[in-house]
Order: C-alpha cells, then structure tokens, then sequence
C-alpha cells in the first residue's frame, strides 16, 4: 500500500468513528428524563403498598416485606421532602389495596392478606384534616386485590383485580349515598396488576397479566360522560417493551407515564405517552434498580416513585421524575 492508500484509509476511517460517535450521540440526546434522589421512606423497605395524592401531600400506607404484612399509613411532604407518620389505616393489614381520592379525602380498600389467605372487600375514607378513618359500606364487587382505582370530584371508580380469577368489572362509589354501583361499558380484557393514569377527565387503563399473558389493549374513560373508548394496543409502532404488569403510572403536564413493574422479571424503563397522538416515547430508565410493586405520588405537575421490590430485595427509596430534563448521574 502507498502513502496516499494508506492516508486515504486513515482519513476513511476517522470519517467512520467521527460517524459512529455523532450518531450515538443523537441517540443519546433522544432520550430525556432525569431521576433525583429524595429522602427515603422512615420505616420498612416494602412492596406492594398503595397511594394517593392530595394537594403536593402524597399518602401511602399498608403493603408487604416478604415476611409481614403492614397497615401503617404515612404522608410525603412534596415541598419540604420530608415523611410524617399518621393514624393507622384501621383495616386488617394488607397488601396490593386500592385507593382513590374524591374531593380532597382519600379512600382505601380491597387487597389480600395472606395471613389469612383472603382477598378483601372492606372499604375506608380518609379525613386529612383530622388525621382519622372512618370506615364506609364494603366494596360492591367481589373481594379482591391487584385492581385499579381512581377518583373524580364526585365518585370514586374501582375495577379489574384478582379474586380468585382475573376479573373486568367496575363499580363506582357515591359518598353521598354510601354505596357503590356497577359501571358498566368496559369492552377489554380481564387483569390484575393494571394501571392508570389521569389527563383532564380522561383516565388512561392498560397494561397488567391474566392467565400469563400480559395484557396489550389501552382504554380511555371519560369521567364526564362515564364511557370507555379503545385506543390502539400499546404493542402498536415497535412501543411492544410498554406491555408490562405491576407498574406505576403518572401524569405530569398533560403527558402519561408508565413506570418500572414486571416483565419476566423487574424493569425499569419508562415510557411517555401523548393524548394527541396516541404515541408513547421511551425516557430515561429509573436509575435506581429495576423493580416492581412500587407506588406513585403524583399532582400533575411533579411525580415521586418509591419503595416497591426487585426479586426478593424489598426498598425504601424514593425518585422524583423530571421528563424534559437530561440525565444527571451527579444527583443521585
């Protein structure tokens, strides 16, 4: 080979590598999101825990170690990062309970305890400003745990969940009534371990398992109106590594989120979906460890995810969630 082959292929290959470099670096730039460490939970790594938010407080409380099952009840102060212990929750202990919030008071219901290897069906309301419980008619349907719950200004919704069989029924609470009613229209399938996450009046449901096999289908409930719509199955356009069961899910300024849960084994990636478009975009994996049976405090403009289990190591962390931003490993 000459000097000039010899310089041609030298200036050939610096092209390659100087490519190659750009490109990884545009990969990189096309995925945001940044985790941040905050302060961890006061008392017992767990999982399966449930949780709601009111005002920039999340709530959460009951759940399981491995060993034991807990009806502790704390609060998660969004402002000054800090964590307060409360009343009880005055049920049995319990894990993958539901809760909703209507009206600034949150209810909490449902779940198993396997002391007793039963699936439950009481029901109680939550009074922030008096820090007490008070325990209201039992849920309408079927004792269960691994539903779904979420709320609206006026009534509180519960569906899907495992009683001994997957289940797709929902119910709807009156507070004024104190009672529950069959909500019916639900065209998808049964499941446990689901998710939702609420945009304006709209309330997004998917993801979960039945019989083995995790759920693809993605539905849209209007509160206003009381009616499910389908949207396209979120294995649509390659976004297939959505599918998952026993996730969180959150909004944050008009946008979806899906979180960690179980894949044929904990992950940890995170997926962003858009109304408009019905697309979902990969961001930023949590950057702690994979896991499954988290929870979620969310007031749709910010997002906290902690505690939850990655095969049989139990947590106690808590991340805040900035999608916009790029990744920081310093602050963590």
């Amino acid at each position: 080979m000459n000097n000039k082959s010899a310089l041609r292929l030298l200036f050939l290959s610096a092209i390659l590598v100087l490519s190659y470099s750009c490109s990884n670096d545009d990969d990189d730039d096309d995925t945001l999101g940044n985790w941040v460490k905050k302060s961890t939970f006061n008392e017992e790594a767990r999982s399966s825990s449930t949780a709601f938010t009111i005002g920039n407080t999340g709530y959460m409380g009951t759940g399981y170690d491995g060993d034991d099952y807990y009806k502790d009840f704390w609060s998660y102060d969004m402002d000054t990062n800090s964590w307060q212990q409360l009343s009880d929750f005055p049920g049995l202990e319990r894990s993958s309970a539901v809760s909703f919030v209507i009206n600034n008071e949150g209810y909490i219901g449902t779940g198993y305890n396997g002391d007793s290897n039963e699936e439950l069906s009481d029901f109680y309301k939550y009074n922030v400003s008096s820090n007490s419980w008070t325990q209201i008619s039992d849920f309408g349907g079927s004792g269960r745990y691994g539903a779904v719950g979420f709320g609206s200004d006026s009534f509180g919704y519960v569906g899907t969940g495992y009683d001994g069989s997957d289940k797709k029924d929902f119910w709807k609470y009156d507070p004024a009534a104190d009672s529950w009613t069959e909500v019916f229209g639900f065209g998808g399938d049964k499941r446990r371990d689901g998710v939702t996450f609420t945009i304006d009046s709209d309330v997004y449901l998917g993801t979960g398992i039945s019989n083995g096999v995790y759920e693809e289908d993605f539905w849209v409930f209007n509160l206003d109106t009381e009616v499910w719509t389908e949207l396209e199955d979120i294995d649509e356009d390659d976004n297939d590594y959505v599918t998952r069961s026993n996730a969180v899910a959150f909004s944050i300024n008009g946008k979806g989120y899906v979180a960690c849960g179980d894949y044929s084994g904990s992950v940890s990636t995170v997926y962003e979906y858009t109304p408009s478009t019905q697309g979902w975009e990969e961001k930023t994996e949590f950057e702690l460890y994979a896991r499954r049976d988290a929870i979620s405090f969310n007031n749709g403009d910010r997002a906290f995810v902690a505690l939850g289990r990655n095969g049989t190591l139990y947590l106690d962390d808590n991340m805040e969630f900035f999608p916009n931003a790029e990744q920081d490993d310093d602050d963590n």
